[in-house]
């Protein structure tokens, strides 16, 4: 699951051209935080997934689309 999170969440960033650290910025979250979730070695909080999707732009359930 946080595998294929995480691989939804790389697509939606390269999606705004943004990097890492950019979306992290954005975010208000550090980007070793963001690239552990793109790697599926993160678990985020409903707190930072509402950030991260602010961030992109998008709704926080378009992070979760194709489940």
């Amino acid at each position: 699951i946080f595998q294929k999170f995480g691989k939804i969440l790389r697509q939606k960033r390269r999606e705004k051209n943004l990097t890492q650290e950019e979306l992290a910025d954005l975010a208000g979250i550090h980007r070793t935080y963001v690239a552990g979730i793109e790697l599926g070695l993160r678990n985020p909080s409903l707190k930072n997934i509402i950030r991260i999707a602010k961030a992109l732009g998008i709704k926080s359930s378009e992070l979760f689309k194709n489940f």
